[in-house]
């Protein structure tokens, strides 16, 4: 298993994560809303923000996003722990065992990226996100 930081931003992640690669180094990797099957479904104005990005550099991965929970973007409440998970059992045992007694946003299903994925807040707030991959997917490169 492996636990990364998700973070959101209003509308300039692609700005923000160009920066942490300049600043740290790492391989970019960005997915606009318009390149997703959800684009259509989502508001006018959004098509060219960013549905999904992660860098990675020996160490770490920074993943992040411009979209926001249904409550909408709040600074300083603006990330979330994302665990990938390496078994279907382990996704969902993980995944109920932080949800208990907590609030659970996205129920674990799978997603039109082709993963398992669910996720919510613990009983002290914290967010999570819970994904497993069956089979990797190429990675889409920024433009």
């Amino acid at each position: 298993m492996q636990v990364n930081a998700y973070i959101n931003f209003n509308g300039n992640c692609l700005e923000a994560m160009s920066f942490y690669k300049d600043c740290l180094g790492g391989e970019l990797q960005v997915i606009k809303v318009k390149d997703t099957p959800a684009g259509a479904s989502c508001p006018g104005g959004t098509e060219d923000q960013v549905m999904h990005s992660s860098l990675v550099n020996k160490g770490f991965v920074i993943m992040a996003t411009d979209m926001v929970d249904p409550g909408g973007f709040k600074p300083g409440n603006n990330f979330s722990l994302s665990v990938n998970c390496t078994s279907e059992e382990e996704l969902n045992r993980t995944f109920n065992a932080i949800m208990e007694g907590g609030n659970i946003v996205e129920p674990i299903k799978l997603q039109f990226w082709g993963d398992l994925f669910g996720y919510g807040s613990d009983k002290f707030g914290t967010r999570w996100m819970f994904n497993y991959t069956k089979t990797p997917q190429p990675a889409v490169q920024a433009n």
